[in-house]
């Protein structure tokens, strides 16, 4: 996730303020100036003095505008041009900030780029992959609808034709309602937190939680979060889980784990190992969805038993 390094700018109040300050204040100086000065150098050379001296003031606090606001501004709409043509810089931090106000608008429109670049290669993502994974029990269905059309076909046959056709229709089911569920992860997430322990008891005795705590997620989103994580460990041969949050929460199996090979493609959408067995290769990339929606961010760290899952917030 992309932070700005938070450096002190001043509020734009602050610079409204000062600004203001110094238009009331020149017209006055120079009034001064004159006043004091026409003995010294002369009614005309004073005016011409202070005439020059208001013009350079006004140009030095003309830049200053210019650097403090109008640039971060100007520079702050090119990258939302970039966003929208897909340019590669566009989610990098501008060079400067000139007030804190356009530091906390800059961060927001980061997240939201990263958040509409997250959903576009997620639909993306979906467009490529849904072809292949519904084409093959598309063909199941087709195949056997075909052959049930026999009159002479057996009854054995036929029952197992219809089986066929069953279990290929719970598989397009099954990644379209994992679809949904992607879908659903990426929508705006209410804040909030809870006690870990008052979540975990819900997959007890699967599940037990080392260290409570209390943790920043709201209780649908934690209850989703266990519920992918621990249905994936499960599933995978794990008979023992552990959870427990401290500063980060983390979520660990005595399962098999995780080889080297697909650690680096487990959180993408539609990647599996268990495809014969019927998954869909969605529930660690919801679980991402949903972590993301939260400023959270969870990461698969190495473990001498089991796969083990870290989530920093």
């Amino acid at each position: 996730m992309t932070r700005i390094v938070r450096k002190w700018r001043p509020p734009l109040w602050l610079v409204v303020a000062v600004t203001l300050g110094v238009v009331l204040c020149l017209p006055l100086i120079g009034i001064i100036f004159v006043r004091y000065m026409w003995p010294v150098l002369g009614y005309r050379e004073a005016v011409w003095a202070a005439g020059f001296g208001v013009l350079g003031a006004t140009g030095f606090m003309g830049w200053a505008l210019w650097r403090i606001v109008l640039r971060p501004v100007q520079t702050l709409r090119e990258r939302v041009a970039g966003l929208r043509t897909g340019a590669p810089d566009a989610l990098d931090p501008l060079p400067r900030y000139g007030t804190s106000d356009m530091q906390a608008l800059g961060q927001s429109f980061l997240d939201m780029g990263r958040a509409l670049r997250s959903r576009e290669a997620v639909l993306r993502s979906y467009a490529d992959h849904v072809t292949h994974e519904l084409k093959s029990p598309l063909t199941v269905v087709r195949g056997a609808a075909e052959l049930l059309t026999l009159p002479d076909l057996p009854a054995p046959e036929r029952d197992r034709l219809t089986a066929r056709i069953e279990a290929a229709a719970n598989r397009m089911a099954d990644l379209l309602d994992a679809q949904r569920a992607l879908a659903r992860a990426q929508e705006p997430a209410a804040q909030g937190s809870v006690p870990l322990s008052d979540v975990a008891q819900a997959f007890a005795p699967d599940v037990t939680v080392l260290c409570d705590g209390v943790v920043p997620l709201s209780e649908d989103a934690l209850r989703l979060v266990l519920d992918h994580l621990v249905g994936n460990g499960k599933a995978h041969g794990a008979t023992e889980i552990t959870v427990s949050f401290d500063v980060a929460l983390i979520v660990q199996d005595n399962g098999p784990g995780v080889s080297a090979g697909n650690a680096a493609r487990i959180f993408e959408p539609f990647f599996t190992t268990r495809r014969a067995s019927g998954g869909t290769g969605m529930g660690l990339s919801i679980v991402r969805r949903i972590l993301e929606a939260h400023a959270a961010e969870i990461t698969l760290e190495p473990s001498e038993t089991g796969a083990r899952f870290v989530i920093t917030f």
